[in-house]
């Protein structure tokens, strides 16, 4: 079937793709939040044909962040200067006028007449994100383990168990209103108390997960904006 360019036009919650063929004969096209689904479904979109390249306008400005999940994802990227886009649009267009479609538009055509673009490889502040992002998960999953284990025990050890939603605090609030005397009574409530002091321990654990994911991302949001602000204006139309 040939290969096939995806061209994007990139903004911070929202992405416009078009697909051509070699023959520049438009196959799709569409607008996709920056989100987990509104990425999923685009590239769902993407994989349909086999043989593609993604082409980003800006992946040193605003197109990084979509341009490093691509190719954290095993897609090939390459990275479409502002300035080869706005020549395209003025020449199929006979004008300067900017929409996200004709965008998408533009950058899918650049790619495919011009030789020799960089193509973007996974940079070091996207593995990182990607490594803190799998223990912050790996963190969730272990609360929800902990948070069951209690329930289980607590409804064991009080009449109608605890609520749903439930805090170390909370849990260990409750645990202090029973003194069991039987020996399995106090096996579970000395269990039970391990336990509440573990999710302690991973709450503060996920608390400086956190913190460290958001300051991460906001240092990286911050230096794309500044690499935008500081790349050379479009040339006029």
């Amino acid at each position: 079937m040939g290969q096939v360019i995806i061209g994007m036009d990139p903004h911070k919650r929202s992405a416009t793709i078009e697909v051509i063929n070699g023959r520049e004969k438009v196959l799709a096209q569409g607008r996709f939040g920056t989100d987990r689904d509104g990425y999923q479904t685009m590239l769902k979109l993407g994989r349909q044909h086999k043989d593609r390249v993604w082409a980003v306008e800006g992946c040193n400005g605003i197109g990084r962040h979509i341009a490093q999940r691509l190719v954290a994802d095993g897609e090939t990227v390459v990275d479409v200067p502002a300035k080869l886009s706005a020549r395209a649009r003025v020449f199929d267009t006979g004008q300067g006028r900017k929409t996200d479609p004709v965008d998408a538009h533009s950058v899918a055509v650049a790619a495919l007449r011009s030789k020799g673009l960089r193509q973007v490889t996974v940079d070091d502040v996207t593995i990182a994100l990607r490594l803190l992002a799998d223990r912050r998960d790996g963190l969730g999953h272990a609360r929800t383990d902990l948070l069951n284990r209690i329930h289980k025990l607590l409804l064991e050890l009080l009449p109608g168990g605890a609520k749903k939603f439930l805090s170390a605090p909370q849990a260990r609030a409750l645990l202090n209103t029973v003194r069991p005397r039987d020996l399995v009574g106090r096996t579970r409530r000395r269990l039970a108390s391990e336990l509440i002091s573990e999710l302690v321990q991973v709450d503060k654990k996920i608390k400086a997960a956190d913190k460290e994911l958001t300051e991460l991302v906001e240092t990286t949001w911050q230096q794309c904006r500044t690499s935008t602000a500081s790349a050379p204006p479009a040339p006029p139309a």
